[in-house]
């Protein structure tokens, strides 16, 4: 059997030349399709490859019964419909690693520009001015550099900042210390506690609701003055205008982008500004990285169409339907675990345990501990994690995982327990299935209770004393935010001692209303969480 791939966007001659070579594959270079004649395209091959030029949405697949792989030469897919893909049975795959050192050389290349007034130095001289005292310079020795995202490309940033001879602090609440300290990062709790050290901060996050204008002009005023930003990660993680104000002011020593928040930018505040860097998105345009993207792209392709080998999958596992069918609830179940966990737990993490008791020992337990890794990596990372990456991108972040199976039944049916370990500190929390799909927290630590594991959560830790119950209802009340549940747990059986409270909220509580909660005399912590809604699946479960 000859298997036919679609080659959607130009890709590096390396990989061509792979196609070529592989037997029992066919291939086509067919760039700038898109509507109608993308979607007969598609109906016509077993595979295809393509870069962010082509727009894969769900009509473009429509009533296609024959594709079976997507590879997007790159990280990003967002340029494909994973959902429709899903739908239709197309394993959607990227090359997670092709552009990681180019993007940061890349990095270094506007950190060095900065630091020795590069840009505007060539450009005096093509205004025949030698104007040596003017571009004074800054070595990079013996600074500190500060890394927000410690993922393969911010350890990379990390690994040249030591051959520098810089001091490293990094944030990434995923990154274990036993690898921090083979990187010779010092981590930090939180973004927060890096801001006051730094003379260089570089950004390597993807752009979430969490990390959109993760530095603006409060984190800059808590810096030291001459701090140089710098961002080839995504637009928006920066807000642009607290920049040009920071420049203006002389707060900040200088800045250098290689992404905007709108895209393509050919006219911005910051451009002509003294000491600052920008660069049309070239972190991975190198020769060297659009070879690596194309070859890996083939090699993913032509593994999974001819031997069925599934690697950098973004959308799906291989999983019977009568599995999925049966594991539905607990994998959502267990999902929703690692996202409670992931918010709940404080430090960096260093490993999960779980363990499954009841009549969920008797299914492959290994599907369920993917979907928590899945749940407890999905908001930290770029690239997209599901049932099929989230272990081995776990392993890669020094995270341990470990299972344990008790047949026998406990209060439940079955049930399934997540302990977390960070630093010296331990999170342990419980979940069962009520029905066929209604997961629910049943113990957080010590403490007993039966909260819904869906929306907008508070955890409150809080001393058993008479009154704490309305005087969090009449904070939130005061602060407009809804209770629509609440359970409350003990330690033992006496009053008077240390009790936990969750909170099902209509709203996420805002920042005043935490504050003015964590004042109480008696609440000692609390933690807002959020969850998929009701029914809400992820894509590789739904």
């Amino acid at each position: 059997m000859t298997y036919r791939v679609i080659v959607l966007d130009s890709i590096a001659a390396e990989g061509l030349a792979l196609l070529d070579a592989a037997e029992g594959v066919a291939y086509e270079v067919r760039p700038g399709l898109a509507g109608e004649e993308l979607r007969q395209a598609l109906a016509e091959f077993d595979g295809a490859i393509c870069r962010s030029g082509v727009k894969i949405t769900a009509e473009a697949l429509e009533g296609n019964r024959r594709l079976r792989a997507i590879v997007r030469a790159g990280v990003g897919t967002d340029n494909i419909d994973k959902v429709a893909a899903t739908r239709h049975g197309i394993v959607v795959m990227n090359t997670p690693s092709g552009n990681t050192i180019s993007t940061a050389e890349h990095t270094w290349a506007l950190i060095l520009s900065l630091s020795r007034n590069v840009a505007p130095a060539h450009h005096s001289l093509l205004q025949g001015r030698w104007d040596r005292k003017k571009f004074m310079g800054s070595q990079l020795a013996e600074k500190t550099l500060g890394i927000v995202g410690l993922g393969r490309i911010g350890r990379e940033v990390a690994r040249r900042a030591v051959a520098f001879e810089m001091r490293v602090l990094g944030y990434d609440p995923f990154l274990s210390d036993e690898v921090a300290a083979k990187e010779r990062i010092e981590l930090v709790d939180t973004v927060d506690d890096l801001l006051p050290h730094v003379d260089y901060l570089t950004v390597h996050t993807p752009l979430t609701s969490e990390t959109r204008g993760l530095i603006g002009r409060e984190q800059i005023e808590r810096m030291k003055p001459g701090v140089r930003l710098i961002n080839a990660a995504r637009g928006g993680i920066y807000d642009e205008a607290a920049l040009v104000e920071g420049l203006q002011s002389g707060k900040l020593g200088g800045v250098a982008l290689d992404v905007f928040s709108e895209e393509p930018c050919t006219s911005h505040p910051l451009f002509g500004m003294p000491n600052v860097v920008c660069t049309p998105h070239l972190g991975a345009s190198t020769a060297e990285a659009q070879t690596q993207v194309a070859v890996e792209a083939v090699q993913l392709l032509t593994d999974y169409l001819l031997r069925g080998q599934i690697r950098h999958a973004v959308n799906t596992a291989s999983i019977d339907p009568k599995t999925l069918q049966a594991m539905r609830g607990y994998l959502d179940l267990a999902y929703r675990l690692g996202r409670f966990q992931a918010q709940w737990s404080t430090g960096n993490a260093s490993a999960c345990r779980l363990q499954y008791r009841g009549e969920i020992a008797q299914h492959d337990t290994r599907l369920l501990t993917a979907a928590f890794c899945a749940g407890f990596l999905e908001r930290a990372l770029d690239a997209d994690v599901n049932i099929v990456n989230a272990s081995m991108l776990m392993q890669e972040r020094g995270i341990h995982v470990q299972e344990t199976v008790r047949p026998e039944m406990g209060a439940f049916r079955a049930s399934i327990t997540a302990e977390v370990e960070a630093g010296e500190q331990s999170f342990q929390a419980s979940g069962t299935l009520f029905g066929n799909n209604m997961p629910r927290l049943v113990r957080l630590g010590d403490y007993r209770l039966e909260a819904y594991l869906d929306g907008h959560l508070l955890v409150f830790c809080h001393k058993d004393v008479p009154g704490i119950i309305g005087a969090v209802g009449t904070i939130f009340g005061r602060h407009g935010v809804n209770i629509a549940q609440m359970a409350v747990g003990r330690a033992g059986s006496e009053p008077g001692g240390r009790a936990i409270g969750v909170l099902n909220l209509d709203a996420p509580p805002a920042g005043e209303a935490l504050e003015e909660l964590l004042r109480h005399d008696h609440i000692e912590s609390a933690a807002a969480v959020r969850l998929p809604a009701a029914g809400e699946l992820p894509g590789w479960l739904a």
